[in-house]
């Protein structure tokens, strides 16, 4: 038998062979000629006459490195030129997604910022209204009208009555000489007085004495107020100098309003507050700023002020907790911004600068206080500027991705080595 030719097999599968050999001799012809490629643009630090400060990846624009090629994310590194402009620093997005995104801006406006500031306050008494009932000279009591502590009294009411023998020989003294007509007699009587005077009597209890019973003397009420202490007892027997109860009026009140130091250096005397009560529900009061206290709590770190507030009817009482309202002068208009408008970092703060035809560009701002939905601007913005306030975010990725932020924030960053500035948590590919 004759044998089938086996000619046209044997040349398929040398022309196989050679399609194989040719495309192994062009990978390995490629991969030849990429290091020397990279060798000679990292010996040209300029290209086209523009001087190469670094190379980076678009996508992690903080990286700088000395050298062309692949960054560790495998992705073509990018010259940075030392002449380019500030026109790199904008962003531009075309106006139909500018609309799609939502994108709103406002303007920057010169305004007074509302000062207004809550804080929480205590009702005390006014001490300036408290007055001590004492024993001028050795007494005993022998009657008490008032017999238990936050005893509301008027004015000139009966609070005690004492037995002092030296208040009787002064009075008995004094008079003996009422009905005196020579001259010297009225002088003796008048120093009669000035003794009684002394001794802690006044007009009214000289009047009571006369026509109280034994020689008991009567001590009065020297204004309408709460007795807030009781130190005695009927029967007792008290010395010279020692309390006897305290009366404080209540036609005002303070209030100590806790201030954080912040806010205490818009606060001065004068400074007018509204109070509100939870107790009170619907009533306001209104009363000014007295004095700041000159300590700081060592706990809190708030420094307390001294409001005086009207209290006729005695509807406040030492001890309420309150709400205070300060109102502090309304100072200069300053630059402002919406509070949508700001975006945080951990070392700095900016906004968006919208420039008309879809340009968008970052600007690094200093703030101040906020108040109402608005911060001040210290530095960054003049006023008239108009910021991105709804979708400034996507913006703001999209200027990082373009490396805007990376000049505007790290200007001074020096370029490292590429193999020694691998992405933070990812190995170390291939060498660019």
């Amino acid at each position: 038998m004759k044998r089938a030719p086996v000619k046209p097999a044997l040349m398929i599968f040398a022309g196989v062979l050679l399609v194989a050999v040719l495309l192994v001799v062009g990978y390995l012809g490629g991969r030849s000629r990429a290091p020397a490629s990279a060798g000679n643009a990292a010996s040209a630090p300029e290209a086209g006459g523009k001087k190469v400060l670094y190379w980076y990846d678009t996508m992690v624009p903080q990286q700088h490195f000395d050298k062309p090629g692949l960054s560790p994310m495998g992705m073509q590194m990018v010259p940075k030129y030392a002449d380019e402009g500030a026109a790199k620093d904008i962003v531009r997005i075309d106006p139909a997604t500018v609309q799609n995104l939502g994108v709103r801006t406002a303007p920057v406006e010169r305004r007074v910022l509302a000062s207004a500031i809550r804080v929480p306050g205590t009702i005390t008494w006014n001490l300036r209204q408290a007055t001590i009932i004492s024993a001028r000279v050795d007494a005993v009591v022998s009657k008490l009208d008032v017999r238990a502590p936050y005893t509301e009294v008027k004015a000139g009411e009966p609070l005690a009555e004492l037995l002092a023998p030296q208040w009787n020989s002064a009075l008995a003294e004094y008079r003996a000489l009422e009905q005196a007509r020579s001259a010297d007699a009225r002088e003796l009587r008048s120093a009669a007085r000035q003794r009684l005077q002394v001794l802690g009597l006044t007009p009214a209890d000289i009047q009571s004495s006369r026509h109280g019973a034994g020689a008991a003397i009567t001590l009065h009420a020297p204004q309408a107020g709460v007795v807030t202490t009781l130190d005695v007892r009927e029967g007792q027997r008290v010395t010279a100098g020692q309390t006897l109860m305290t009366v404080n009026g209540l036609s005002t009140v303070w209030i100590e309003a806790a201030l954080p130091q912040a806010a205490a250096g818009t606060v001065r005397s004068g400074t007018p507050v509204v109070v509100t009560v939870d107790a009170l529900p619907g009533r306001s009061f209104h009363g000014t700023v007295e004095t700041l206290l000159p300590d700081v709590d060592a706990v809190t770190r708030t420094q307390r002020a001294r409001i005086v507030l009207d209290n006729p009817d005695g509807a406040l009482s030492p001890g309420m907790f309150a709400t205070v309202q300060l109102n502090p002068t309304p100072d200069a208009a300053v630059p402002v911004v919406p509070d949508d408008a700001l975006i945080a970092t951990g070392t700095h703060t900016r906004v968006i600068l919208a420039e008309g035809d879809g340009h968008f560009r970052a600007v690094s701002v200093r703030i101040g206080r906020a108040a109402g939905g608005y911060t001040e601007i210290l530095d960054g913005l003049a006023g008239g500027e108009k910021v991105v306030v709804s979708g400034q975010f996507l913006i703001d990725s999209e200027a990082s991705l373009s490396g805007a932020l990376e000049r505007l924030n790290d200007t001074t960053a020096k370029p490292v080595p590429a193999a020694s500035a691998p992405m933070p948590g990812m190995p170390m590919g291939g060498k660019p």
